[in-house]
């Protein structure tokens, strides 16, 4: 069974948020010369902060499924989650006990760290493409031949 964010809580808030990706480098400082360095890893997980902002009874159902669902926080879930690809699917658990807050008596501030399997990022074809154009204009295009599609083109015809 997969285990997924609840549809009917918030997604973390920008105000806390931040992505501190994990080390993949192993460096050894020389006596004499430059360090070496070498990559370790090939998928290094990275850690997410966030906060929430509930209502009490979005609380209630956080409370209830981080015990229930994600076992304390140490089931691995499915939660859409910002990054340079902006909002975008990531399997995450947390890597230590939330913490609440009370705030002006009627909200709560929840904050905790996410631990995500992968980053998502471009792959080498598509960064190639990026490095050698202009990555506004590419974008727009895209935009551009979305629209066509999906709302200007005639849909199927039928004979």
């Amino acid at each position: 069974m997969t285990i997924t964010w609840p549809k009917t809580l918030p997604l973390p808030t920008i105000d806390g948020y931040g992505v501190h990706p994990g080390e993949a480098i192993l460096r050894t400082e020389m006596e004499v010369g430059p360090a070496r360095q070498r990559r370790r890893f090939t998928q290094v997980p990275s850690r997410i902060s966030v906060r929430w902002l509930f209502r009490r009874e979005q609380f209630a159902l956080f409370e209830a499924w981080y015990r229930w669902h994600a076992k304390e926080g140490g089931e691995w879930f499915e939660i859409d989650l910002m990054g340079g690809l902006g909002l975008v699917g990531h399997e995450a658990r947390f890597t230590r006990q939330f913490e609440a807050r009370l705030k002006n008596g009627v909200l709560w501030e929840v904050t905790s760290d996410l631990e995500i399997r992968e980053r998502p990022t471009l792959d080498g074809d598509a960064l190639d493409i990026f490095l050698e154009n202009d990555p506004a204009l590419l974008l727009s295009t895209i935009a551009d031949l979305n629209t066509l599609v999906h709302q200007k083109l005639p849909g199927p015809m039928t004979w």
